[in-house]
């Protein structure tokens, strides 16, 4: 990765190792691990990618305008609100960053306006294309001020006709003074409105605000060593009965393993569309996914759906008061999925977690700060014990490293 140079990386901040030869980039994450988690586990060599570059799956674009009136396409530069022009990221998919140069033009032809964020003014905000790699189907998204695009069923037809791989493009509406890009509301201007991708075997459906993981390679490699940290293996049969409840009886065949003990239970806490835990139920005898966005757990039942599966529901909860009640009303879970955001968890989740005492619990982590001192926490309040941890790179190119951790309960 030391050959590559982008003009605008000291500036952008998105791509701060891209100057580093890649063997010595993972070297240096999996000494950053070292120092966070060494004392309390002996870690795997971290997993790497086989071609560190164009990984990102999703792509995002602000428009702007020069003082003479060119509109260009940017990304924020790092610690500041101020607009760089891109200038072709060896990062991003090559073909999303075909089609927002082809978008920056086509603003121009159809005379929109671009959105200043000082006055106010102006339709065109930002441009967000979503790719599935397995799928090959591919999303754009152009985010404006108002439902109003005039044109709008031309620009669908000429951008198709630039781009036959396109399979939906969406105007998402965002009226507000906001820093987030996305807005609530969706019109479909060509296709279904959303795009499909297969992980592990399982297809999602990806809607313009489900969350996906960027680095479709890695991720099937994290999801994996998750499912086996977590013990998961083949089932005999799968589950009849969809509304079975952690909790239930289960001494039918058809939630014993091959070897004929129980399948695991497994609760999949952060869970967003479902991913980890429509990965895992295909070895487990009865999965549930606690996620508190409404929209996300409604795209997760869909996936469950797609992918036929009875044995696994969702549930729109908050996740430490979902596993407090579990706790209290004694279901037993086998397994426990964590996936929190960078700044981590929190105490209350982790208590409400001890509290529940799965066997095994799982956590996935994209900030290993945070999981460092998490994983302190549950040492000292709990008779957990961290018995396998694994780095994987899911951002080369960046000081980022996601991290797989299994905590085992030992009894006292």
């Amino acid at each position: 990765m030391n050959k590559k140079k982008c003009p605008i990386m000291e500036k952008c901040g998105g791509c701060q190792y891209l100057g580093i030869p890649y063997e010595e980039q993972l070297r240096q994450k999996q000494q950053k691990l070292q120092k966070l988690l060494g004392n309390m586990v002996t870690l795997e060599p971290i997993i790497g990618m086989e071609n560190p570059y164009y990984y990102r799956n999703k792509v995002t674009a602000t428009f702007g305008r020069t003082k003479d009136g060119t509109v260009y396409a940017g990304i924020y530069e790092e610690k500041s609100h101020r607009l760089l022009k891109r200038s072709g990221c060896f990062l991003e998919n090559e073909l999303a960053g075909q089609i927002i140069d082809e978008l920056t033009k086509m603003v121009k032809s159809f005379k929109w306006t671009v959105y200043n964020e000082k006055s106010g003014y102006g339709l065109i905000r930002h441009a967000m294309i979503r790719i599935a790699r397995q799928t090959g189907e591919v999303m754009v998204i152009l985010v404006t001020t108002s439902n109003i695009l005039p044109g709008a069923r031309n620009f669908a037809r000429a951008l198709k006709s630039r781009f036959p791989e396109i399979t939906t493009i969406v105007q998402n509406v965002n009226d507000r003074q906001t820093t987030m890009v996305l807005g609530q509301r969706d019109i479909v201007l060509y296709g279904k409105g959303y795009i499909e991708d297969i992980l592990c075997g399982c297809r999602f459906r990806l809607s313009p605000q489900s969350f996906y993981q960027i680095n479709p390679v890695q991720t099937e490699l994290l999801y994996r060593k998750a499912l086996e940290y977590a013990g998961l293996e083949p089932i005999r049969n799968a589950p009849a009965d969809s509304s079975s409840r952690p909790g239930d009886p289960s001494d039918s065949p058809a939630v014993r393993n091959h070897d004929g003990k129980r399948a695991v239970r497994v609760l999949d806490t952060y869970c967003g569309i479902g991913t980890i835990g429509i990965c895992a139920a295909k070895y487990a005898g009865n999965v549930i996914g606690a996620e508190l966005n409404r929209e996300a757990v409604k795209d997760a039942k869909r996936n469950a759906e797609r992918n036929g599966l009875t044995n696994i529901r969702f549930v729109n909860a908050d996740a430490t008061q979902f596993m407090t009640q579990m706790a209290e009303e004694k279901e037993p879970v086998d397994v426990l999925f964590m996936d929190p955001p960078r700044s981590g968890s929190t105490e209350e989740f982790l208590r409400a977690a001890i509290r529940l005492s799965p066997e095994r619990i799982v956590y996935v982590s994209c900030g290993p700060d945070t999981l460092a001192r998490d994983l302190k926490f549950v040492l000292r309040n709990s008779c957990y014990v961290v018995k396998r941890a694994v780095g994987v790179d899911m951002f080369p190119g960046t000081s980022h490293v996601e991290c797989v951790v299994l905590m085992s309960r030992v009894e006292k």
